[in-house]
């Protein structure tokens, strides 16, 4: 079984962002759970969800405590939250960032991987520029960092999910998808 963690603030579509990888996942064979812990619900307050996907039925109905891989939708989340917290050894950690952030909170127990989803929602013109919507794009991003699911899978997703301006969401994640850096393919 896979776990991730997703990391972000209220209105940038991190909860959708997990509905959606579930729904990919789903259509590509895998047995799925999606859901989100909120905290004050509220724009810009900091938000978690989680995923879960096997080739089995998933039994286990508890928070993700422990992920492989974790994804973090606003890089300012870094300053506030230890997002490797119980993550398991060898894991990425996929930050929407336009480079790898600086600092001392990277050590050599996971790898991190990056990709500018705010700018590719700007220019695929996803939300506002001051509140960009970058949840399809973190989801092509994080499709080519593990391999998986397919591409057509999360195009699938998307156009079957998503309720408007359908085409730049496709596009924000097959953008991203080539745009990611800092991992081994």
């Amino acid at each position: 079984m896979l776990e991730i963690r997703f990391h972000g603030r209220g209105g940038q579509g991190t909860v959708v962002a997990s509905i959606l990888l579930a729904n990919a996942f789903f259509k590509a064979g895998y047995y799925v759970q999606s859901f989100p812990l909120f905290g004050v619900e509220r724009r810009g307050a900091p938000v978690e969800a989680y995923l879960r996907l096997d080739k089995q039925e998933i039994l286990i109905r508890t928070n993700v405590y422990h992920p492989d891989h974790v994804v973090v939708m606003d890089r300012s989340i870094l300053q506030a939250v230890d997002v490797s917290k119980g993550m398991k050894k060898g894991g990425y950690i996929l930050i929407n960032a336009p480079a790898v952030p600086k600092g001392d909170h990277w050590n050599s127990a996971f790898r991190p991987a990056w990709v500018d989803a705010t700018r590719i929602a700007r220019d695929n013109g996803l939300g506002t520029r001051t509140h960009p919507i970058l949840n399809t794009a973190m989801m092509g991003a994080f499709a080519r960092v593990l391999g998986m699911p397919p591409m057509e899978a999360v195009v699938k997703a998307i156009q079957e999910e998503v309720p408007d301006q359908v085409e730049k969401n496709v596009q924000a994640a097959k953008d991203a998808y080539l745009a990611v850096e800092g991992f081994e393919i």
